[in-house]
């Protein structure tokens, strides 16, 4: 068995860090790299594309919404056309420096309330995956497994990945646990990487009010803003390695 697993990254603004992508690029093989709209800035884009090549980390964009102030968790009403063009010109300002820095972006997957979203709304999700596919076609689309996003990328013929989460927990729909519930968080390894070994041996996830449901998983996000996101990327690496599972970047 293999599977990806990747973390969303340069989520810093200006001298204003957020985590340390450094030693998180260390235990991931994909890297979901902030473009501009919910965090990051050129120079931090940069820096980011270059420690992961360093390290042979795939990389993605991670377009979100133009939020700063509530790091693109907070939906902002867009028509799902303008909400296209906001991914595809976030996109393409990581791809445009992705050349300066010596890499390439293989895929792109939304960020927070827009990720959310494009999960639940069809509309939303067609529009991005067509935009996606208008941009340049051998893109990828990295989705939450059983949702929208993933019927609408197939749909278009754009290739997809389904992501499962290590520190989310899940409704019976599939869909995440808003972040503003209690529990919405996973903050203890151990729980986290036991319920990865279960999924991954049984392909169900365990949900919220619900027997658990069938899931397909290319790539296991660990986010890189919570406080211990270091440790947790590091000890399920070496939880899924012990275990048998091949840890590698799903466009190979």
């Amino acid at each position: 068995m293999q599977i990806d697993l990747n973390s969303d990254l340069g989520e810093g603004y200006g001298p204003w860090i957020m985590g340390n992508d450094a030693l998180i690029l260390d235990c991931v093989t994909s890297a979901n790299i902030a473009c501009g709209g919910h965090a990051s800035d050129p120079e931090t884009m940069f820096t980011t594309l270059r420690l992961a090549a360093d390290r042979g980390v795939q990389v993605g964009a991670h377009p979100g919404y133009a939020d700063r102030e509530g790091f693109g968790r907070r939906v902002i009403p867009m028509q799902a056309a303008e909400i296209g063009r906001m991914v595809v010109a976030q996109t393409g300002a990581l791809v445009a420096i992705a050349r300066l820095a010596g890499t390439q972006v293989r895929y792109v997957k939304p960020h927070g309330a827009l990720g959310n979203l494009a999960a639940a709304d069809t509309s939303v999700a067609t529009a991005i995956a067509a935009a996606v596919k208008a941009m340049d076609p051998t893109l990828a689309i990295l989705a939450i497994s059983g949702t929208a996003l993933e019927d609408a990328a197939r749909a278009a013929g754009v290739a997809v990945f389904s992501e499962i989460f290590a520190d989310r927990a899940y409704l019976p729909n599939g869909q995440l646990v808003p972040r503003s519930v209690p529990g919405a968080v996973l903050h203890e390894t151990k729980e986290a990487a036991d319920r990865l070994i279960g999924f991954l041996k049984s392909g169900r996830m365990p949900v919220v009010g619900a027997d658990p449901i069938a899931l397909r998983a290319d790539s296991i996000c660990v986010h890189g803003d919570t406080p211990h996101a270091t440790e947790m990327a590091r000890q399920i690496r070496a939880r899924l390695e012990a275990e048998g599972v091949t840890v590698t970047a799903f466009l190979g």
